[in-house]
């Protein structure tokens, strides 16, 4: 996978405004649809050292800028009491590769350091880590359960990579009847069209696309 430093977080603020203009301009606003942090389950992704560190067999160089906004969602969530939950993709051996195997010639290893979450978003006591095997955060994991158990009926999702776990876990979300939101500056992947045009893709068939700071905003609001 080649990688570029699409955003870094000198231009974060900038590109997710234009990112935002470019989704408003194509697709309908949904009203009904508002985010409420009282209901909602902030899932953050994958990031694992693969990913999001510089020493990191595929590191995005674009998750530079969207830690800070990741950890930032973990400190509103955890100080509203709000439910957070992390998924860590991780293959025991060649025997659960799936498609992936035949797809892709390396693999995160379940218990290599790789496939550790990076030390800035480390899950606090209490909050579920799910290992999961393909981009569907759902399938053949315990998430579906743990969100039943929570009575929400919203996830926010942040994470890595956009276009890849970020999206089909939202698509899978939106499926089993949840309302799904998205950080577009919350999350990262390979390349800045990769990043908009799974952006584009969820805010027109499965997600609101918001920022941080809106979220941020929200929560605020009900302190």
């Amino acid at each position: 996978m080649r990688s570029g430093p699409y955003v870094t977080p000198e231009t974060l603020v900038p590109r997710t405004q234009a990112w935002l203009a470019a989704i408003r301009s194509r697709v309908a606003p949904r009203p009904r649809l508002q985010l409420d942090p009282q209901r909602a389950v902030l899932v953050v992704i994958d990031m694992l050292r693969y990913f999001a560190d510089p020493a990191g067999r595929c590191h995005l160089p674009a998750t530079r800028a969207v830690i800070p906004q990741i950890a930032a969602l973990l400190t509103a969530w955890r100080a509203g009491g709000h439910p957070v939950v992390f998924t860590r993709h991780g293959h025991r051996d060649e025997t659960d590769l799936g498609m992936l195997g035949r797809f892709f010639d390396d693999y995160i290893r379940a218990d290599e350091p790789e496939a550790e979450i990076i030390s800035a978003l480390q899950p606090a006591p209490g909050e579920p880590v799910i290992r999961k095997t393909t981009y569907d955060a759902f399938l053949g994991t315990s998430l579906g359960e743990f969100l039943e158990e929570t009575g929400r009926d919203q996830l926010l999702i942040s994470g890595v990579l956009t276009h890849m776990c970020c999206e089909t876990s939202a698509r899978a979300g939106f499926c089993r009847g949840y309302e799904v939101f998205v950080a577009a500056d919350a999350m990262a992947t390979s390349s800045e069209d990769l990043h908009l045009g799974s952006l584009l893709a969820m805010a027109d068939a499965v997600a609101i696309v918001m920022t941080t700071e809106e979220v941020l905003a929200r929560c605020r609001a009900q302190m």
